[in-house]
């Protein structure tokens, strides 16, 4: 129960990746990757709970939300990300980058979200498989979509690098601070935050599956990756 969302996301997410697919070994180690994040998130969460010692009432709220839990996660997961693919000859289409944004994100909710189930039991898996467990798959597609762009628009590097931390620390902040706050008018926002997500995740993908290098290279029979001149770090395609 815990595990069968994580694979059927990433399934899913495997299939949108429709010009030019990612290794199984390659996926598989980034789900890995994000089992084995999870060890380093315990420490630095812990460490910055006991710095937030102080807070109470929402402050608390706001600071387990976006310092503990947001900071430390979505930090060592962007930089999972970073390590793994940022020099892999396979990061070579901008759709990578939510492939393995993703996948680490997946391989991080399968091992919390086993945790979760062995402490408090079925009822609690099937909430988190609709909810928590879609939600970090959005995480790593916000961050997987903007580290795509910054590698492979080194102008604007810097803004997207920007984006891809930013952007995924403050939905998932605000996914925590909705829950964790208990004020009535915030949880009446959940359903549709979680809309909100699910379509600017599909929306995302579709997007840089249409400004795949590779569509019309299976159209012309033309695989760009055996063509010299073919340079993944150019910015006029």
């Amino acid at each position: 129960m815990a595990l069968a969302p994580v694979f059927i996301i990433a399934f899913y997410v495997y299939f949108r990746d429709k010009y030019e697919k990612e290794p199984w070994p390659n996926l598989l180690l980034a789900l890995l990757v994000g089992v084995l994040v999870a060890f380093p998130v315990i420490y630095a969460e812990q460490f910055m709970s006991f710095i937030g010692w102080w807070a109470t009432g929402i402050i608390e709220a706001a600071w387990h939300s976006f310092m503990v839990a947001s900071l430390c996660e979505e930090g060592f997961k962007m930089l999972a990300v970073y390590f793994l693919i940022w020099k892999s000859k396979e990061f070579n289409e901008t759709f990578d980058g939510i492939i393995y944004g993703c996948f680490i994100s997946l391989g991080f909710a399968g091992i919390e979200n086993v945790l979760y189930v062995l402490e408090n039991g079925y009822t609690t898996g099937l909430a988190r498989a609709i909810t928590a467990v879609p939600a970090h798959a959005f995480f790593g597609i916000s961050m997987g979509y903007f580290i795509g762009l910054a590698r492979f628009y080194p102008k604007r590097q810097k803004k997207f690098v920007a984006y891809a931390f930013l952007l995924p620390f403050f939905l998932h902040g605000f996914y925590d601070f909705i829950l964790l706050s208990r004020i009535n008018i915030l949880l009446l926002t959940f359903v549709p935050f979680m809309i909100y997500m699910w379509i600017s995740g599909f929306k995302r993908m579709k997007e840089l599956n249409n400004a795949s290098y590779y569509r019309n290279d299976l159209h012309l029979g033309i695989d760009f990756r055996k063509v010299k001149e073919y340079n993944p770090d150019s910015t006029d395609k």
